[in-house]
């Protein structure tokens, strides 16, 4: 019972009783303090998940990018290593590169959001105002930023699970927020840099336009809600440079036959090998590989290699690479990571911070393998086939074999 619910007649009356009285705690933190802790966690727990700090770089999916950004925001925060280091289960404020402090006091509630990468991205500096919001813009940011705790997330973390686990394996795909401005119960988008699910949609209103409108409740991954109206929410993606619609559960085909705006028309399938002197992976160098797919230059992918975990802190050589048209550059990957996956290098290195990393893109495969598989991709034939560590070869899975007549 709490003892503002008291008179101090009651209270002397229950002192009298034995009967004590319970002060209600208040909570000790302020809105945007609650806003960096659930930031905070959110890196917390992908390194509970992995293993390792969120990493910078285009191999990595945008979510472990967001928090890597998010990371060195919160790491150059005086403010925030007062309010966080208490908290810091994984060492996240050890050994920290040397970064510049940042005075977040002087910023407002959005403004610190911005520095955090948990709110609307800005190409300029903050503190230049450049242009004034329209009142429908001011209104939708406002919407956007009044959010409050979810209290029954738990109901709905499993489905942010398997959407982030579904984008990174490209069976859900993310498009501008362009031409399709429709937003619909069920359906998920990324604003400011989080992943916000539409959970229920209210009964149709006509706003001041005389247009249809509809309050909805949205859920967002850092376990905050808002009841915000569609047009406001449309506003606001359409505002975001990053806004994205995240597309339903769709395998597709791996080489698409029409293109549209978003398609990657061409990639290449890359390999590399190591420099390394690390005696595991120097024993074995002429049969390490690292595959990937990128649409960029190669040699600007792997300029800093010695520097990058995902490139085994060494200098590495391309020693081959194969150009492909028109295809999904996220599904080949993933597609050529599990047909390897048996020959995978399991290992564990140290980042330039002493972090344990644990890279995921070598395998023990020969060269003349690797031509194999590209040439059997292309064609289609690829499913058929399995890779078998002990001989070394491409072998029609055993079902195609017990198939034969006796």
């Amino acid at each position: 019972m709490a003892k503002s619910d008291f008179t101090d007649e009651d209270d002397a009356l229950l002192a009298e009783l034995g009967v004590e009285v319970e002060v209600k705690g208040k909570n000790s933190h302020t809105p945007r303090e609650e806003r960096i802790i659930a930031g905070f966690e959110e890196i917390e727990r992908f390194v509970e998940i992995n293993g390792r700090l969120p990493q910078h770089g285009e191999s990595n999916d945008i979510f472990e990018r967001l928090y890597a950004v998010r990371l060195d925001q919160i790491r150059a925060s005086a403010e925030c290593k007062a309010l966080l280091e208490s908290m810091d289960k994984h060492g996240l404020f050890t050994n920290n590169p040397n970064v510049t402090n940042t005075d977040l006091d002087a910023l407002d509630d959005d403004a610190l959001l911005a520095e955090l990468g948990v709110s609307e991205p800005t190409a300029n500096d903050i503190r230049q105002l450049k242009y004034v919001k329209s009142r429908a813009e001011r209104k939708a940011a406002e919407e956007v930023a009044q959010r409050s705790y979810c209290e029954d997330f738990e109901h709905f973390k499993s489905l942010f699970d398997q959407v982030q686990a579904e984008i990174k394996a490209g069976v859900r795909k993310t498009m501008l927020f362009k031409e399709d401005a429709s937003i619909n119960q069920g359906e998920f988008f990324i604003l400011n840099g989080q992943l916000a699910y539409v959970a229920e949609s209210g009964e149709p209103i006509k706003a001041p336009n005389g247009e249809a409108d509809a309050r909805l409740r949205v859920i967002y991954d850092n376990q905050t809600e808002s009841n915000i109206l569609r047009r406001s929410l449309q506003r606001a993606l359409y505002k975001d440079e990053a806004g994205r619609r995240v597309s339903d559960p769709n395998a597709g085909p791996l080489f698409d036959s029409i293109t549209n705006e978003d398609d990657i028309e061409s990639g290449t399938i890359y390999v590399l090998r190591s420099k390394s002197d690390h005696p595991e992976i120097a024993s074995r160098s002429s049969v390490l590989h690292k595959i990937g797919v990128t649409g960029g230059n190669i040699t600007t992918r792997i300029a800093n290699a010695k520097l990058d975990p995902t490139f085994l802190m060494a200098d590495v050589e391309v020693v081959a690479t194969y150009e492909l048209y028109n295809i999904n550059r996220i599904k080949l990957e993933n597609l050529i990571h599990r047909f390897l996956n048996s020959a995978r290098l399991e290992i564990h290195i140290k980042d330039r911070f002493g972090n344990p990393i644990y890279p995921r893109e070598w395998f023990l495969v020969p060269l003349f393998i690797i031509d194999e598989m590209v040439e059997k991709i292309k064609d289609g034939t690829l499913s058929n086939y399995r890779y078998d560590v002990e001989t070394a070869k491409l072998e029609l899975h055993s079902l195609e074999l017990g198939s034969k007549s006796k």
